[in-house]
């Protein structure tokens, strides 16, 4: 069983240097981003959304916990935030270590993370997968995500 628990200082500086890294090797690879630009642009999205780092309004990260094991297996960044239709959960960011991945942690993790968003006032989770992460897709399906609209591209030469 999987519990989620507030990351201290020095993981929420390990998390935010793999999270900047995994995000732009994402963007490298659907193309939007060269490796070039890499750290002035991942450091620049990571500010946008976060401009008071782990103390943004909102923003909550966590610490994915086996329980029975006291490991820690992953980490998640998941935003409140309110507007007309309520209070509602963005999943910024989700990763389950490799070493633990596919051990049902991903589904375990899903399950822990609708609790807290509910503890939380959140009344839906909204997130971004890339179309090339296919075990991520099939995970958020299994766990009730739908698709609410796509985003395209083709590549002209």
């Amino acid at each position: 069983m999987v519990q989620l628990a507030p990351m201290n200082e020095s993981q929420y500086a390990r998390f935010r240097e793999r999270s900047l890294r995994d995000f732009a090797a994402d963007k490298v690879k659907i193309g939007a981003w060269s490796e070039d630009e890499v750290p002035k642009l991942a450091e620049a999205a990571f500010l946008r959304f976060l401009p008071e780092e782990a103390d943004t309004p909102g923003a909550h990260f966590l610490a994915v916990i086996d329980e029975n094991q006291s490991l820690h297996v992953g980490e998640i960044w998941l935003q409140i935030s309110e507007s007309p239709a309520g209070t509602s959960a963005f999943l910024y960011d989700i990763v389950i270590y490799e070493a633990f991945q596919g051990q049902g942690y991903g589904k375990q993790t899903m399950a822990a993370l609708d609790d807290t968003a509910r503890g939380l006032g959140a009344r839906s989770i909204s997130l971004h997968v890339f179309g090339f992460n296919e075990r991520a897709r099939h995970l958020y399906e299994k766990s009730g995500y739908i698709i609410t609209d796509y985003h395209m591209t083709k590549e002209l030469n």
